[in-house]
């Protein structure tokens, strides 16, 4: 550990990772990047560039690695981002500092390359990053990518016993899945003003087990556009302020009744919502997971109010 902590490469790379993802932690903050390719793909290659240029490199990797993971998990601190899309973001950025650090060393195998452990010309691959990431971000058309989550379960209840229980709930307390017990929105109750197209229906949210006291809470703002006990209830989002997910966006929530022989109903749950990351292939199933885990928690909790007011 002396040894580590001794090494010039080690503390070299330190300062260039602070340098790198700094600059991209800094430019979320004045909004000049977006959460995307640029980000999680482009700036940890060409760190990993960066790492794979300096002259020595014996303990560079490992240098730049804790000091990525230290300044993600630090961004948690201010509310910037949640613990889960934190590892997720580990899970993305760490592996393409090592592509990138490999790609360097490939090139230099059969091209005559300078190492260097000069500040001045470890910097330069940050270049690309400083342009891609503010032309990205001013002349992207389409930064909201629209998406649909629709969950079903079978209740023993008739339709407009479960649209009675669902519409507005006092408390929500039941068992959390998995997601939910770490730092995802727990909603804590619906209030529905005025039963009737045009009625507004709020429901409240607050952070997970591991969230800060305020980060993840919050609340969504529904307006109805239309209403049939028993057979549908949907609504458009008007507003919401889930604190620290400013990626993430809802714009319709809709409950769908179908009566299952001759008591029972099937109650389906669609939440449309929207969300800013990319790439996508990455980041969409974890979304939808997490918007299915709530929806889990939901039916739970709904299933627990039928049987406490209806019996088995």
């Amino acid at each position: 550990m002396k040894n580590i902590l001794n090494d010039k490469s080690f503390h070299l790379s330190i300062t260039i990772t602070i340098i790198f993802i700094g600059t991209g932690i800094a430019f979320l903050f004045l909004g000049l990047v977006d959460y995307s390719w640029v980000l999680f793909l482009l700036l940890p290659v060409v760190l990993g560039v960066a790492i794979g240029t300096m002259k020595t490199r014996k303990y560079a990797l490992l240098g730049a690695v804790i000091t990525t993971l230290l300044l993600l998990i630090g961004i948690y601190i201010p509310g910037l981002s949640g613990i889960i899309c934190i590892v997720m973001a580990i899970g993305l950025v760490v592996p393409l500092i090592f592509l990138g650090y490999v790609i360097i060393r490939l090139i230099k195998r059969y091209r005559e390359i300078k190492d260097s452990n000069k500040l001045s010309v470890l910097v330069i691959p940050l270049l690309p990053f400083l342009f891609a990431a503010p032309i990205e971000h001013f002349f992207k058309k389409d930064k909201q990518h629209i998406m649909e989550v629709r969950t079903e379960k079978i209740f023993n209840y008739t339709p407009e016993q479960v649209y009675d229980a669902i519409k507005s709930v006092d408390t929500l307390d039941a068992e959390k899945p998995l997601l939910l017990k770490f730092d995802l929105p727990i909603p804590t109750k619906c209030v529905l003003e005025k039963e009737e197209v045009g009625g507004l229906r709020t429901c409240y949210f607050r952070g997970g087990r591991l969230s800060n006291a305020d980060f993840g809470g919050g609340t969504i703002t529904e307006k109805i556009t239309q209403l049939e006990r028993g057979k549908v209830l949907k609504m458009d989002v008007i507003s919401y302020n889930l604190i620290g997910r400013k990626w993430l966006g809802f714009k319709q929530a809709i409950y769908y009744f179908d009566k299952v022989g001759n008591s029972r109903c099937k109650l389906t749950r669609v939440t449309t919502y929207t969300s800013v990351l990319t790439p996508r292939f990455y980041w969409q199933p974890m979304e939808e997971i997490g918007i299915q885990q709530e929806h889990e928690y939901v039916f739970n909790n709904l299933e627990k109010d039928l049987q406490k007011k209806y019996g088995n």
